[in-house]
């Protein structure tokens, strides 16, 4: 399986400033680079999109350095990526790969990454341990978007999204969640800072979530305050996630009765295009919703993925959705879907991050990545490796090589079939 991996190289934007702190006028060229936006970006197919996180360890309390962030990013460019998203600036995490960034823009004028970067939104009281408030929000937010809006202006030139909370809508997150409106005011207010000069114009702000928050789910979610958003966002940010639902809603999963005399592979792979399928209906309700409100803008997915590991809900003793095979099957289908479609597809994630379930190694949470924590390339990035794009590249000091050995009957051996579902209309 290939995967088409275009580059696309402009100038660099260098911003020097003079003793006095008085910025130099920028020539032609660093104009012109200030003036590529989030428009001329998203929905193009030659800025290939992910979702980043470069954390090695199994707690977020090691940072990683600049020079890792910086090893991580050749890594991506030299795969096509050129939109990466982060997640909160509470920690130094993003800051951090904003500098990462602006160092490899000046020591290679060839070099080209944007970021969609992410403000953390919470409800009262949320992670404390009190009775959290729905409607209430925490009083750190206004501190977020204060870090976002200081980081935006700051590299303008890198910067072109801000979202604007993290499935931070959707009910399930009972953790953190907020109402809609909590999202809608500031997004306005976002909005009303480029309006009066103090963020770029061109600045496109969103909120990231799941498909249901954005009107595409349960008429519980089909509130003023969301049909609100809907009109004051840029453009929306849908987070799809088959893979969850081979266990929590399995309609779409498993082995038909007039597939069973299909080969193995043959079995995997009719099963993973329902599962694109599902993805692509979760999408489409979100557009439908947001048309019936007579709205007509750029619809991306924010988030989607597919662990290539699970030894709970997902795995083997549970919906058998997580191995390597069908994990790369799935992102095959799905950039070859949203490129065709101009849809930017923010894919999560680039590395394996063991903090996200640390207490679980095994957790599907820590293998969502194309790439394992030591800088294997899992199946979906064979080919890559076969081309010689990762050559003379590292991770922490290890070569850029194949899981598994690249030994693809080994790696089967470990791939378990769909379950068998009868019930499955196609």
């Amino acid at each position: 399986m290939k995967i088409k991996h275009n580059i696309l190289l402009i100038s660099i934007l260098l911003l020097i400033s003079c003793k006095e702190k008085v910025k130099e006028k920028p020539t032609q060229q660093q104009k012109q680079e200030l003036q590529v936006t989030a428009e001329q970006i998203l929905g193009n197919p030659e800025y290939q999109a992910i979702s980043y996180g470069g954390y090695r360890k199994n707690s977020r309390d090691i940072q990683p350095t600049i020079s890792q962030l910086k090893e991580d990013m050749r890594l991506l460019y030299a795969m096509g990526i050129r939109i990466l998203r982060t997640y909160n600036v509470q920690l130094a995490h993003a800051s951090n790969v904003l500098k990462a960034i602006r160092e490899l823009k000046q020591e290679d004028e060839k070099f080209e990454m944007y970021v969609m970067l992410g403000a953390w939104i919470d409800c009262k009281n949320a992670w404390t341990g009190k009775p959290v408030n729905h409607d209430i929000e925490s009083e750190q937010n206004a501190n977020e978007i204060k870090r976002a809006v200081d980081l935006a202006n700051t590299y303008q030139d890198i910067v072109k999204v801000i979202a604007v909370g993290n499935e931070a809508m959707v009910k399930w997150a009972e953790s953190y969640y907020v109402q809609p409106g909590i999202i809608l005011k500031w997004v306005n207010h976002l909005q009303d800072l480029k309006k009066d000069g103090q963020l770029p114009a061109d600045l496109w702000i969103t909120s990231s979530d799941n498909f249901a928050s954005w009107g595409g789910g349960g008429a519980e979610y089909h509130v003023k305050d969301l049909d609100e958003l809907i009109k004051a966002v840029d453009y929306i940010s849908v987070h799809t996630y088959p893979m969850h639902d081979t266990h929590y809603n399995p309609q779409f999963w498993g082995i038909t009765k007039e597939e069973e005399s299909l080969s193995k592979t043959e079995k995997i792979n009719v099963a993973m295009k329902r599962a694109l399928e599902y993805a692509k209906s979760q999408y489409g309700n979100v557009v439908t919703y947001m048309k019936n409100l007579d709205v007509d803008k750029p619809v991306h997915i924010g988030e989607t993925g597919w662990a290539s590991h699970s030894e709970g809900l997902y795995g083997a003793e549970g919906s058998r959705a997580c191995d390597e095979y069908k994990a790369a099957v799935y992102y095959g289908l799905m950039r070859e879907w949203t490129q065709e479609e101009n849809i930017s597809c923010f894919y999560f994630e680039a590395f394996d991050e063991p903090w996200k379930d640390s207490a679980n190694p095994k957790g599907s949470e820590n293998h969502f990545g194309l790439f394992t924590v030591d800088g294997s390339t899992k199946l979906a990035l064979w080919d890559l490796v076969d081309e010689g794009t990762f050559e003379g590249m590292k991770r922490d000091g290890n070569p850029i090589t194949k899981t598994y050995g690249g030994d693809l009957d080994k790696l089967m051996k470990e791939v378990v079939l769909p379950p068998i579902n009868f019930n499955i209309s196609n």
